[in-house]
């Protein structure tokens, strides 16, 4: 026994050693990334750097990653966002569902550092995952017969989440719509219109009135240029009673100025917009408590020129003037250089925008990268004022694509015209610089089946 004291000792050292190291990583330690499996997919590459942004405990197990998926998810996870949320699986007619695939759990279909088995969309599961619930489909459905599940989402028929263009009523409803709808325009903003009306806006510091430059309240110490006083002068800020003050101080106190404005300032007005800008991909490291984003940190291609460019509200939105319409195209076309940006200011809808910008065309009829990737859209501000408002968060439409349907093509387009588009690889590409194939998508072909069907049997005709 003896012999065999100094392995003993030397084991009970090293366990001590690594327990005390991985109690370092686990608990103590900021830099967790020596722990990560395997890469992270490119909806959440970027949080690399702080795990606990998921890991919430480093003890959790399954109930804690679920947590952290709802926290930033659970808003877009139930009806009429979700074709499948929780609820329907907890409904006791469908507990059997829940032996074939567990739906209740967001990594059941979603399991991250997992880049083998990941497929688009950040789904770990085999495409063919919808026959564990609908292998019956086709004797319910006729126009269903002999599909193959792996093709229940190739011609953009379904989305498990948000199928809210594609289900049957909605595609029947609008069968053999014009490829360009009779008012074909985007909805305009209405922010500044309905400031009365909001509770949460700060009006005993903001009342709503214009400013002029003889109002300007910088410190009398600074030495502003004429610019930036001209600037801020002919911007919204000024037309709504916003002065330097509002954005450089705290409280108003200018003991408190700093020449530098982030997104918490912005915030105090425009918490509807911050909020939506840190879900998306550009503002979720602020969210997370990181640095913001870098462009040179991103997957798709951008120019290296703007590689150092760090993303928040000011990125977009250049100070004095906050110009929305150059946020809407230069800002965008600045820093990405994919084929799709590349190709947009030779589109059918660059010249649409250019158009509305140089008072040629009617108000909100042009298409710029914001019209379509920061959509303008109803959201309740709280229960009894409801307020068109864009879309800060630029990756709530990307994936499925089809969720842009109803959010922005659908304001000028039919739908089979839409979906057509959104489902044809060279058209994204091109940027839509040409007129999807006559053919009639394969959604509507199959809606206009069944509701063939439906007639035939509700009129009493069953000889076809």
């Amino acid at each position: 026994m003896k012999k065999h004291t100094p392995h003993w000792i030397l084991w009970s050292v090293t366990s001590i050693l690594l327990a005390t190291f991985l109690y370092y990583l686990l608990v103590l330690g900021e830099d967790k990334t020596a722990l990560m499996p395997g890469p992270l997919n490119d909806g959440h590459h970027q949080l690399a750097d702080n795990c606990a942004a998921c890991h919430k405990s480093p003890f959790g197990g399954g109930e804690v990653l679920q947590e952290s998926c709802i926290e930033c998810h659970g808003e877009e996870r139930v009806k009429p966002h979700d074709s499948h949320p929780q609820n329907k699986f907890k409904d006791p007619r469908n507990a059997d569902l829940l032996s074939k695939i567990d739906a209740l759990s967001c990594t059941t279909c979603h399991t991250e550092h997992t880049p083998e088995i990941t497929h688009k969309n950040g789904v770990t599961q085999p495409v063919d995952f919808c026959v564990h619930c609908h292998q019956d489909v086709g004797l319910d459905r006729v126009t269903h017969k002999n599909l193959e599940f792996d093709s229940c989402a190739n011609a953009g028929c379904h989305n498990f989440h948000n199928n809210r263009a594609i289900y049957t009523d909605f595609l029947v409803k609008h069968l053999d719509k014009p490829d360009l709808l009779e008012r074909h325009r985007i909805k305009p903003r209405e922010f500044s219109s309905v400031l009365d009306e909001l509770m949460e806006y700060p009006h005993a510091q903001y009342p709503v009135q214009e400013l002029l430059t003889k109002d300007i309240d910088q410190p009398e110490q600074l030495n502003v240029s004429e610019g930036i006083i001209n600037e801020w002068a002919a911007s919204g800020h000024a037309k709504s009673g916003v002065n330097c003050s509002a954005c450089h101080t705290e409280d108003k106190k200018p003991e408190t100025w700093s020449n530098e404005v982030d997104h918490q300032d912005c915030n105090t007005c425009h918490n509807l917009e911050v909020q939506r800008f840190q879900q998306g991909k550009h503002g979720m490291r602020l969210a997370a408590d990181l640095p913001a984003m870098k462009v040179k940190d991103a997957r798709l291609p951008m120019h290296a020129e703007s590689g150092h460019k760090e993303l928040d509200c000011n990125s977009c939105h250049t100070g004095h003037d906050y110009n929305s319409v150059s946020a809407a195209t230069e800002a965008c076309l600045s820093c990405h250089n994919d084929e799709h940006s590349q190709n947009y200011t030779a589109s059918p809808h660059a010249q649409l925008w250019q158009a509305e910008v140089m008072g040629e065309a009617k108000p909100n009829t042009g298409v710029s990268c914001a019209s379509c990737h920061m959509p303008r859209i109803s959201y309740d501000v709280n229960d009894w004022v409801t307020r068109i408002m864009v879309d800060h968060n630029q990756s709530a439409n990307l994936a499925p694509n089809s969720k842009m349907a109803r959010s922005v093509c659908m304001n000028c387009h039919g739908l089979d015209f839409s979906l057509k588009a959104l489902s044809d690889a060279k058209q994204i590409t091109s940027n839509f610089a040409f007129s999807p194939e006559q053919q009639e998508h394969p959604s509507m072909q199959l809606a206009r089946r069944d509701n063939e069907r439906y007639l035939r049997e509700t009129s009493g005709d069953q000889s076809r």
